[in-house]
């Protein structure tokens, strides 16, 4: 696993990414990104809503404070998938033989994550790459990413948001953990 942040003064926003290698743990996925992403608006208004956080920074920029903004936070999923085995290798005369059997398990996958995701009220969809070689058309990057949004719009106290957030993480990363499993066995099933 590798966290990597980062901070973009221009449009106000930070983040932090964590890494997960699934490449000995999948048959089909090589990695997991979870994006965390903040911005100072959304980091004011949480501090003028907690209890003791009368003296944050954020709070004497007027043009932080003055935004009517929720508090909270965007977090992306990107399941990224091994290109050389979710897809046939040879294209058997027909150019897009191999992205068509891809089709057919990612729409699988897609019906089935999006009931599991039924719940959280988010948004999830596919990015996908396309090239040619001799053989026709292939995917050159095959990617499902998943939007959710967590509000922080309750919490009174910076012991509380700590709280919130764990909770959040485990729930995502139960959620990811379900969610692999699922596109692991559709792509072999697809594949056999």
């Amino acid at each position: 696993m590798k966290l990597k942040t980062w901070e973009e003064s221009k449009i106000n926003a930070a983040g932090l990414e964590i890494v997960i290698d699934l490449k000995k743990s999948t048959n089909h996925l090589k990695q997991l990104n979870i994006n965390f992403d903040w911005d100072r608006f959304r980091e004011a208004a949480l501090a003028n809503q907690l209890n003791g956080t009368d003296e944050h920074p954020m709070l004497k920029q007027k043009h932080l404070t003055s935004a009517r903004v929720s508090p909270s936070i965007d977090v992306e999923l990107v399941w990224h998938f091994d290109e050389q085995t979710s897809q046939p290798a040879t294209s058997k005369g027909d150019a897009d033989y191999r992205i068509q059997m891809a089709g057919e398990w990612m729409e699988i996958v897609s019906r089935e994550v999006n009931e599991f995701l039924a719940s959280d009220d988010i948004i999830t969809r596919w990015h996908l790459e396309i090239d040619g070689d001799a053989e026709g058309r292939y995917l050159s990057a095959i990617n499902l990413i998943s939007y959710f949004q967590f509000s922080m719009e309750n919490l009174e106290s910076l012991n509380e948001v700590l709280t919130f957030v764990d909770r959040k993480l485990t729930h995502l990363l139960f959620k990811a953990n379900r969610i692999i499993k699922i596109a692991d066995k559709k792509v072999d099933l697809a594949a056999a």
